[in-house]
């Protein structure tokens, strides 16, 4: 895939030629910013219902976290887990972070709040590497490419899903409570 002036290459025709999918920024072009603000507030009512107390309760009752480790890994995995179920991160992070975050990693365990923010996110980011619920970015390019096996896209992204959400769980132990 190569950006050619304002139009997406996906791949060359049987003489060479490029096949062009669409001009860069007509699928897209209004909506990004709507689609971010509408994801965060499904996660916001998803809070505001009580989903987070839920879920940290569920979490306390049947996971030992009485060490930071343990919270952090609690955290960005439920990140990761929540965004898989939900497509996005954005969603994942009201929730998780008002059912792990706060209550344990800020506020048991005196961690830096922007800092388990920032990497809980990007722990969230990883799910959406592993989830067909975020078909932008994992569905479409299959289409897209042609690919045979629709999946494919995410059987490739996986393992550095998992790479990165280690170094985020790291990053996040040694970060967060400096």
């Amino acid at each position: 895939i190569c950006k050619l002036d304002q139009y997406i290459c996906v791949r060359d025709d049987e003489d060479g030629k490029p096949v062009y999918a669409w001009k860069g920024d007509t699928p897209f072009k209004g909506h990004g910013d709507k689609s971010v603000i509408m994801l965060a507030a499904l996660g916001a009512v998803f809070a505001m219902a009580g989903v987070g107390r839920i879920v940290g309760d569920l979490t306390v009752q049947w996971l030992p976290l009485d060490t930071r480790l343990a919270a952090v890994c609690a955290y960005a995995v439920g990140m990761a887990l929540f965004t898989v179920i939900m497509g996005n991160g954005f969603a994942a992070f009201p929730v998780m972070t008002a059912a792990i975050g706060l209550p344990l990693i800020v506020g048991k365990f005196g961690g830096d709040p922007a800092v388990m923010g920032a990497i809980g996110m990007l722990s969230g980011f990883c799910g959406t590497l592993m989830t067909p619920m975020a078909a932008n970015f994992n569905i479409v390019p299959a289409a897209l490419l042609e690919l045979k096996d629709r999946n494919a896209v995410i059987r490739v992204q996986t393992p550095t899903a998992l790479l990165l959400l280690l170094v985020n769980i790291g990053l996040m132990y040694v970060l967060a409570f400096h």
